[in-house]
């Protein structure tokens, strides 16, 4: 599956998934500059994107203890989700999502 992915500073780019991992695992993998300090483990918030409006429903709502991390952030909005609780799958194929400036390396 393909992923594209917007940085902050509007720049588009593409990397690619597959089952079995998660888009947090596919955007660092693909050199994206995620943080994803706990490594998937849901004590963060540092893999931090915005999934955009016509994924949404394909992709869902975040869990409870999803939301409450993402409370904590700075820039969080109803397409907020942490990329380490969305699977990567086939029917997820083009997903679009947006890093948050609280996700990036250099923060």
């Amino acid at each position: 599956m393909n992923i594209v992915v917007v940085l902050p500073d509007g720049q588009e780019r593409q990397v690619g998934g597959k089952s079995g991992i998660t888009v947090m695992a596919a955007l660092r993998d693909g050199g994206m500059p995620i943080r994803a300090e706990c490594g998937g483990a849901l004590a963060c918030a540092t893999c931090h994107v915005h999934v955009t409006s016509e994924w949404q429903q394909v992709v869902g709502r975040p869990g409870v203890e999803e939301a409450e991390l993402l409370d904590d952030s700075d820039y969080a909005a109803p397409e907020s989700r942490l990329s380490c609780q969305i699977d990567c799958a086939d029917h997820l194929d083009g997903l679009k999502v947006a890093l948050q400036l609280d996700a990036l390396e250099d923060q």
